[in-house]
């Protein structure tokens, strides 16, 4: 999971943020099983819920929020990352499928 600690802090998100190991373990399930991106109200949300021992309606609310911070720290590269040119914040389910297809590694 470092490398997507590694992607999530070039985004301007930071571990204070409980958000920050949400959207880490969120993407650590899909790289399990991409088929979670088709189901993330009744698969990934609530698996993320119950890890962290909250409800799936917090862990949506704080992975947008955590595309929020992204969009507002440094939309370059989340626009870079998605592969098109974004007008505006991602939706948290699309934020998840951007940073899913990143390579951490080939970040400068």
């Amino acid at each position: 999971m470092t490398g997507y600690y590694t992607l999530l802090m070039k985004l301007g998100i930071t571990p204070n943020y409980a958000g920050f190991f949400q959207t880490a373990f969120a993407l650590e399930l899909i790289r399990r099983n991409p088929d979670t991106l088709q189901l993330v109200t009744k698969c990934l949300y609530p698996a993320v819920a119950k890890r962290y021992g909250t409800t799936w309606q917090a862990v949506e609310r704080n992975i947008r929020s955590a595309a929020t911070m992204a969009w507002c720290r440094n939309p370059e590269l989340v626009s870079r990352l998605a592969g098109y040119p974004l007008s505006s914040r991602p939706r948290a389910a699309q934020f998840m499928a951007i940073l899913f297809r990143a390579d951490p590694s080939s970040l400068p």
